[in-house]
């Protein structure tokens, strides 16, 4: 086998996995106000834009051949129905128009989620102390609504509602949005390593609601037959895209969505996993950028066509060299 390991022009002859800034989305937060660019305490190299400002990062991003972003909103002020998230001029809706004015090429993604906009940091309304799943999803496709107005090419439901799918589907088809594609987080588990995003996205759970976690709503970690039956359930209801997050503990279960479906699968490596990478980086036990591409390899030879990570930019630069 060594005569194929021999150098690194031989190495890519015969390489069977090769991860392309093609695969890439980099996401980003906008929130409220102008001329904001402010460091992410809980996470390195990433920052909340304004609206005005993102626009110039969305062009770096393209510039880099990255193909799209992913936004997730900070509102101004919150309420119990998260009524920012379907604004007008909520910094999302803003964002969007800024970055297709600056940038039509680049594909904006939006993140549909109710958590940052709520009082209770839950993704869904709370009402007895419960989710109520079927309310919940009407106000997603008006946000959903909202994004495609605004110049949105995909939405990505993150809540875990059941029936979110369909009810966006409806609503972009009702009302002239055929073409606004949805990728949904079809296997979104309960994961200790959303950490750092819930400080980035001031959306942590309240636990005075009753509900101190969101393990009701997002999938137990240990039910991967349960994956795959959610994926299903979204293809069936229209989504275009399915996604696997977190991605490194659940590379089984993009492995087994790549045997079983046909259509692109999304997986995302979460905060908590790129601020593992920088924390041992900076502790000198690893090599930082070779630490990055073992990932983000493992993610694509699992099946995942998709890759949403904040390592894009870094790493559309060395996949440059």
């Amino acid at each position: 086998m060594r005569r194929l390991r021999v150098n690194e022009t031989m190495r890519r002859l015969v390489r069977q996995t090769t991860v392309s800034v093609d695969n890439l989305v980099y996401p980003l937060f906008v929130r409220s106000g102008n001329r904001i660019k402010e460091p992410i305490e809980s996470m390195a190299d990433c920052f909340h834009f304004s609206s005005d400002l993102i626009a110039k990062e969305a062009q770096e991003v393209a510039k880099l051949g990255i193909p799209a972003v992913l936004l997730f909103g900070l509102p101004d002020k919150k309420d119990k129905t998260g009524s920012q998230a379907w604004a007008e001029d909520g910094a999302v809706q803003q964002a969007i128009a800024a970055i297709k004015k600056a940038v039509p090429q680049l594909l904006v993604i939006t993140d549909l989620c109710l958590c940052a906009y709520t009082t209770t940091g839950h993704c869904g309304l709370i009402k007895n102390g419960k989710i109520d799943n079927d309310e919940t999803i009407e106000l997603l496709a008006k946000v959903a609504l909202s994004h495609a107005q605004a110049g949105a090419d995909i939405v990505a439901p993150s809540d875990m509602m059941d029936g979110r799918v369909k009810a966006i589907r409806e609503a972009l088809e009702k009302n002239d949005f055929p073409n606004v594609a949805i990728m949904s987080y079809a296997a979104k588990f309960a994961s200790a390593f959303y950490g750092p995003f819930r400080d980035a996205a001031e959306s942590a759970p309240d636990a005075s609601t009753g509900l101190i976690d969101r393990k009701t709503y997002q999938m137990d970690p240990a039910n991967a037959r349960e994956a795959l039956a959610e994926m299903a359930l979204d293809i069936e209801e229209g989504a275009d895209i399915i996604m696997v997050k977190p991605a490194l503990p659940y590379l089984d279960i993009i492995c087994r969505a790549r045997q079983r479906f046909d259509c692109p699968i999304a997986a995302y490596n979460v905060s908590g996993e790129y601020m593992m990478i920088h924390a041992s980086a900076a502790a000198g036990h690893i090599d930082k950028e070779d630490a990055m591409m073992c990932i983000l390899t493992s993610i694509k030879r699992a099946g995942a066509d998709i890759i949403i990570t904040y390592f894009a930019k870094e790493a559309a630069k060395l996949l440059k060299k």
